[in-house]
């Protein structure tokens, strides 16, 4: 490690422990030209990957972008805002677990979907209307019909109630 003061290019190790972030490795150096101390913190490469658009085009991913459409559709919902931010945090690290550099649109919004279905069916239509882009009340119906399939195949939920009727 080059030294930030002389720039004698050896340094050595006097301290080594995890910061208080938990997530680097704090180390105190000393130099071994001016032994003057300095401190260097160590990460994991992290990476953004890119989103690979509908018409080809690819842009950055940006958290703040599915966590707002998630915002939208759970809108007056009871849907917890830490429970969005644990799920965008948890898609962007498969993302970047699987190594992937690149991932579709497509794929990003069919897990956002899926979080949806199974948390709250309101806020699943709500997305998908957008998401789906229904041009007419036919596929917009179809698609409740199927999340009602979905749901009277699995039985109701614990802790939750039913269809009223």
């Amino acid at each position: 490690m080059k030294c930030p003061f002389c720039t004698h290019p050896d340094s050595r190790v006097v301290d080594s422990r995890v910061a208080q972030d938990g997530l680097s490795i704090r180390r105190r150096r000393e130099c071994e030209a001016c032994q003057r101390r300095f401190t260097t913190y160590e990460r994991r490469e992290e990476f953004i990957p890119l989103v690979v658009k509908k018409d080809g085009r690819r842009e950055e991913f940006k958290r703040s972008k599915v966590l707002e459409g998630l915002v939208r559709a759970t809108e007056k919902r009871p849907v917890p805002i830490k429970d969005l931010e644990e799920f965008v945090d948890g898609l962007l690290g498969r993302i970047q677990d699987m190594m992937a550099h690149e991932v579709e649109s497509r794929w990003i919004g069919e897990q956002v979907m899926a979080f949806l279905r199974d948390r709250d069916p309101v806020a699943y239509v709500r997305f998908a209307s957008v998401y789906r882009q229904f041009t007419d009340l036919v596929s917009f119906e179809a698609e409740i019909h199927s999340l009602l399939d979905r749901r009277s195949r699995r039985g109701p939920r614990r802790g939750r109630p039913g269809p009223a009727g």
